[in-house]
């Protein structure tokens, strides 16, 4: 992956109409078209099939190669750079009404920041993933009758297996039994479900870690560990991405956004915010993509 800063391109609108009563929107992309600095409240998968493709998320860039995945979640600011000549697949998937299923927290704790998903990073899973994707857009194109019920289950089914791979990966909870990682997985996925069922509200470490059944120490090096923010970091991101939906209603204030998503004053919502987001709410709302 070739990473560096990029600033040079300049904020801009883009206008994507998903099908009518349709939640997913599947490009066979050939064009030579650039995107500005922008966010939507899809999930956006990127796929470069023919040539390369350059990605920038917030201040990363990926240099995308063939059958290389990018998968930026809800409410991330990104630009498109598109090489002279190239084919590749760009999907945009409403994720939004899948935050409701038990369970989706542990799930959701990975899209907190992108998933870059090559053969050397995930040589497990990467040939299964790619061709899970490619199926999906196969059956978009087919327009089937149950074709958007069917891609919502490969989805589901592809984030259950990232899931699986990072609860399985040698660095998680390292020294622990099988058993032992296993009750520790179970236990964080509880408090991952309350904080995702109740981050406006007033939560506390101690509080959390005493759902666990941990001491505050022990809770605060296994929650760092497993979703690989420290826990005020991992509250404060999710109520940043409750904002970020509430910033796409323009009837809705700045300061209605941060109250509605649990912070206790605009002051720290600005603070917060520009360091998650590198940019003011305000900025932020300005580079929004519309979706219809």
């Amino acid at each position: 992956m070739d990473m560096k800063q990029n600033t040079s391109l300049e904020p801009s609108h883009e206008t994507v109409a998903f099908g009518e009563n349709s939640t997913v929107l599947i490009w066979r992309n050939s064009q030579n078209q650039n995107y500005a600095p922008h966010w939507h409240t899809a999930l956006e998968v990127i796929i470069p099939l023919e040539n390369d493709y350059h990605v920038t998320v917030n201040e990363t860039h990926f240099h995308l190669l063939p059958d290389e995945i990018l998968i930026i979640p809800p409410g991330e600011i990104h630009a498109l750079h598109a090489p002279e000549t190239g084919f590749r697949n760009i999907y945009l998937i409403d994720i939004s009404f899948l935050t409701k299923i038990r369970g989706f927290a542990s799930i959701q704790s990975l899209l907190s920041q992108f998933i870059y998903i090559t053969q050397a990073s995930h040589p497990k899973i990467h040939k299964s993933i790619l061709n899970q994707f490619l199926e999906i857009a196969d059956e978009y194109f087919r327009d089937n009758e149950y074709s958007e019920i069917t891609i919502y289950s490969s989805l589901l089914k592809i984030l259950a297996e990232l899931g699986y791979y990072r609860t399985q990966g040698n660095d998680l909870f390292v020294h622990c039994r099988i058993d032992k990682k296993k009750e520790y997985i179970q236990k964080l996925n509880i408090v991952l479900d309350f904080i995702d069922e109740n981050y406006m509200e007033h939560i506390c470490l101690q509080q959390m870690a005493a759902m666990a059944g941990f001491s505050k120490y022990h809770f605060s090096r296994l929650f760092t560990q497993y979703t690989g923010r420290s826990f005020c970091d991992y509250l404060n991101l999710r109520r940043i991405h409750a904002a970020e939906i509430l910033l796409s209603d323009d009837n809705l204030t700045i300061t209605e956004a941060a109250m509605q998503s649990g912070f206790s004053s605009i002051a720290t919502f600005n603070r917060v915010f520009k360091f998650f987001k590198n940019c003011s709410p305000s900025e932020y709302r300005n580079l929004k993509s519309f979706f219809h």
